[in-house]
């Protein structure tokens, strides 16, 4: 393959990305750049996107709660986007 088709598939990757980034953002994930094109390579890797899903969500629930006994106030808790 040429440089010229492969300058095209680079300029297609991101521009899906960034559709996809856009979709990610409308539905209110709170997944950013850098987690989700971690996520899109783990699919493109045959990783079960349910699977990644249902990881996301334990990850979130795990860290949106402080352990009882840290001493920290729901004030403390840092705002998740």
């Amino acid at each position: 393959m040429n440089q010229d088709g492969s300058t095209s598939e680079i300029g297609q990757g991101k521009e899906a990305f960034e559709t996809v980034y856009e979709l990610s953002r409308l539905l209110n994930t709170g997944l950013d750049r850098e987690s989700l094109s971690i996520l899109i390579s783990l699919v493109e890797k045959g990783v079960n996107p349910e699977a990644l899903a249902a990881a996301v969500k334990e990850i979130r629930r795990s860290s949106n709660g402080a352990p009882s006994g840290t001493g920290k106030s729901t004030n403390d808790q840092q705002f998740h986007y």
